[in-house]
């Protein structure tokens, strides 16, 4: 779809920007509450973002760079924030566009559509890669053998590895994501509840897998998903994407209404509603956690089947393959006693491998 359609209405009162002081405010910012206008937002905006990247040393030059682009407003937003502030303060990326094709009809077959106007429109080089390619299997055929009950367990652990993999193939130094703030404090409150001490300690780095095939980061660690798009003000869509006219893909995932993630959103948005700066403390929060030494954490390693980095003797992807195509799609999921008999030859053959837990779709897999 094409954002930002229609006028924008005159903000009530005809208040002056409080930056400039000469402009009429168009928003008000959800971090800060203060009430700007349009050109300002820009400007603090891609500021921001800056600062980010410059304070935290993301990026070196020369350095290829892949933007992970679904087509969605975060990824669209970043691609062309990250292109506008390469060239603005000559950071010497040669940044990529990188997406992946789950193979679902009707949802990613169009988002990938908005992903090819945006190579067009910011002249970013385009890479796909597919679940049927990488793993012989799409997510249509998977939610046809396993349901929608576990789906975003599959759709979760086989997307970080094919990003990565779409990575290598086209040999960058970095691969960047458009994950906020907001996704960021979800992701803290999901591994506490879930009790996940090793991805609770590092969650909130604003670059991970430095240890893994391609470091991964995050230059919109601090940055509101209400400023980026669907921030309602007077009654319209006040918001980066929407004053730039941003094209981007907005529909959900069909396979994912009832994700558990779902849930932790709506309760940090709650949160926001009565303190603008719940996200920004949960994200501290995360950022000052601090393990026992005496936890003892898993110990990273690489597939005996795949050479994919892993904890275990099997990765994740490889032990929900082995169960899809022996017909056991609940294979890593569930602890059952049918499912430990149909896996006897292969525990012994990998010493054991851990059955995986089950996560929901858009869980931030550090």
């Amino acid at each position: 779809m094409m954002a930002g359609e229609g006028s924008a209405a005159k903000p009530r009162g005809g208040r002056l920007c409080t930056i400039c002081n000469g402009r009429r405010a168009a928003l008000k910012r959800p971090k800060t509450l203060e009430q700007i206008c349009r050109e300002c937002f820009y400007e603090v905006f891609e500021d921001e973002i800056h600062r980010v990247i410059v304070d935290n040393h993301l990026f070196k030059r020369g350095e290829r760079v892949a933007i992970g682009a679904s087509g969605g407003k975060d990824s669209t937003v970043l691609a062309y924030v990250l292109s506008e502030l390469n060239n603005r303060h000559d950071y010497g990326l040669d940044l990529f566009l990188l997406s992946v094709d789950e193979g679902i009809t009707g949802y990613r077959d169009d988002s990938l559509e908005t992903v090819k106007r945006n190579e067009i429109q910011y002249g970013l080089p385009l890479k796909v890669v597919s679940y049927k390619e990488l793993y012989g299997w799409t997510m249509d055929e998977i939610v046809k053998l396993i349901g929608l009950k576990n789906n975003c367990t599959f759709c979760g652990v086989f997307r970080r590895q094919a990003l990565d993999r779409g990575a290598t193939l086209l040999k960058v130094d970095k691969l960047v994501t458009g994950h906020n703030a907001d996704d960021i404090a979800e992701t803290v409150l999901l591994n506490i509840l879930r009790g996940d001490i090793a991805r609770l300690s590092r969650c909130t780095s604003i670059t991970t897998g430095e240890d893994g095939p391609i470091p991964r980061c995050k230059p919109f660690k601090y940055t509101y998903e209400k400023e980026i798009v669907i921030y309602p003000y007077l009654n319209m869509l006040f918001t980066y994407a929407y004053f730039k006219k941003l094209d981007y893909f907005s529909t959900e995932c069909i396979y994912s209404p009832n994700a558990y993630r779902g849930f932790a959103r709506e309760f940090i948005k709650d949160l926001e509603r009565i303190r603008p700066r719940a996200i920004l403390d949960i994200i501290q929060s995360g950022e000052d956690f601090r393990i026992s030494t005496f936890t003892k954490m898993p110990e990273q390693g690489n597939c005996e089947r795949c050479g994919y980095i892993s904890s275990q003797k099997w990765c994740k992807a490889c032990v929900l393959l082995e169960g899809l195509n022996r017909g056991l799609p609940k294979m890593g999921i569930g602890r059952t006693r049918v499912l430990d008999n149909e896996r006897d030859k292969d525990t012994r053959q990998t010493n054991g491998t851990k059955s995986i837990e089950s996560k929901q779709c858009g869980t931030l897999d550090f």
